[in-house]
Parts: C-alpha cells; structure tokens; sequence
C-alpha cells in the first residue's frame, strides 16, 4: 500500500503491469534502432509508427497503437520510462495489473483521439493548426498522473527531486501548462496530452476498481445467481400447486425457501 502523507523519491517494484510496460517499450526503442541501422527507408520508422492525424485518416491504421512505442531519443525514452515505471509502480500497489494495464492503454488511445478531433475541427472550422507527428508515452504517462491525483491526491511527491508536492497540485501544474500551450504552435499535441487525461479521468471513474475483466465475471455470476433463484422460487409454486393437490398446504417466501407456520409441528408433512 503506498503511504499516503509525505513520500520521498523512491521507486515501487518492479513487477507485473509495470514491468510489462516498461519492458516493452524498451524493446520497441531498441528494435527501431536496430531498424534504423539496417535499412534507410523512404518514411522514417519515427514517422511510419509515430501517429500523423492525416497519415490515419488515409489508412494508416495502427499508428494509434504503435506512437507510444516510438522513443526517437533516448533522453525522452529514459525520461518516459522512469516516470512509467514509477507512476504505474505507484498505481499497482492498490489496484490488479489488468486495471492498470486498461487505464495506461485507454489513455494512450485518447490522447490518438484527441489529435484527430482537432486535426478534423481545424479543417472544418478553417482555423490553423500544424500538424505535428506524436510519439512516445507522454499521453498514456499524463493518464496515470491524473489518476493518481483523483485517487490519491493528498500523496506528497518531489517535483524536480526537490520540491514536495501534493499530487493534485502537481497535476493541476501539469494542465495549466498544457492549457497554455494551446495558444502556440504546439497546440495539437497540448490538445492531444489532455485527450490522454480525460480519458484515464474517465477510465477510473467507469471501469471497476480491478478491472474489466473482473467486473464481467462479477456481473456473470449474479445474472447467472438470479436465474438460479428464479428457477428454485418456480420450482417453489410448482411444489404449493402439487401440495395442495394433496390436501396439504404449504408456502415458501420470495427466495424459495419453506415458511413453517408451527415451527413444533412435527407432523407437517403426514
């Protein structure tokens, strides 16, 4: 359980949803380089698998799925997977792997989502936005931290290493310096990081704590529990028609179950 009070500047565990992640992306980031090395393509694999609203709406048709495997420096991939590892380290004391799995996920595909909506808004409305080429995790890692400040927003981390901050302020730091960039040339990007957080905001306040596999499975079982009742409280009238067929009767309450009116009545069923 993460302490929630002051923390200082340590790393969870690595392991399960976090470890994934992590790892895979660090795959991804040594396979196009290699790549990189071995052929000279006409698109680099930067912009092949980076996500280019246009290049998605002409069929390029996995780049909503690829961009946050893309690290094209490996500055901005330690930067990237150093906060991923410790944001969803942070996240998976508390919650199953599935559930931090689907909240990284839903947030990288918002932040897609977010950039076509304004790639199509500025089209339509006439108003000029330049389009700029998204890789990296930065939405799905905006997605996590928005999470941690609706869930654990009185938790204390070191801002720059340094500073302490409670993570609602940190988050709310993190947004108004996105806001500002919609007034510049980056504008699509900003647009698209806050997409990534909408959507984490919306995947906590939806999806079932342990995830949605979990829920299904819980929902599975109570259908599958009331048409148990169902088919004993059927089997229940059936008995009472049959009961006072034979000059008996007898009655059963709402679950099924026999209702003795002489509990000492021994000879109940003579």
């Amino acid at each position: 359980m993460p302490r929630l009070g002051s923390t200082p500047f340590a790393f969870p565990e690595f392991r399960g949803a976090t470890r994934r992640l992590v790892l895979w992306n660090l795959a991804a980031y040594f396979a196009l380089a290699v790549a990189g090395l071995a052929a000279h393509p006409e698109v680099p694999f930067s912009l092949r698998f980076g996500f280019v609203p246009s290049m998605f709406l002409h069929g390029w048709f996995w780049q909503p799925f690829t961009y946050s495997l893309v690290h094209p420096t490996l500055l901005g991939a330690l930067f990237e997977l150093l906060s991923l590892w410790f944001l969803a380290g942070f996240l998976e004391s508390t919650h199953s792997e599935s559930w931090v799995t689907g909240l990284y996920t839903t947030a990288v595909l918002g932040t897609a989502a977010a950039a076509i909506v304004i790639y199509e808004c500025s089209r339509t409305l006439g108003f000029s936005t330049a389009e700029v080429s998204l890789y990296g995790c930065f939405g799905g890692i905006f997605g996590l931290l928005v999470a941690i400040g609706a869930l654990y927003g009185d938790v204390q981390f070191l801002l720059f290493f340094t500073i302490g901050i409670k993570a609602r302020y940190m988050v709310a730091v993190y947004a108004l310096v996105a806001v500002a960039m919609l007034f510049t040339e980056q504008r699509m990007y900003a647009f698209a990081q806050l997409g990534g957080a909408l959507a984490g905001l919306l995947y906590i306040r939806l999806v079932p704590r342990r995830g949605f596999s979990l829920g299904f499975s819980e929902k599975w079982y109570a259908l599958r529990n009331r048409y148990y009742r169902w088919k004993r409280r059927r089997a229940a009238r059936k008995f009472e028609v049959y009961m006072r067929s034979q000059g008996r009767t007898v009655r059963f309450d709402g679950h099924g179950k026999q209702i003795d009116e002489d509990p000492d009545d021994k000879k109940r069923w003579n």
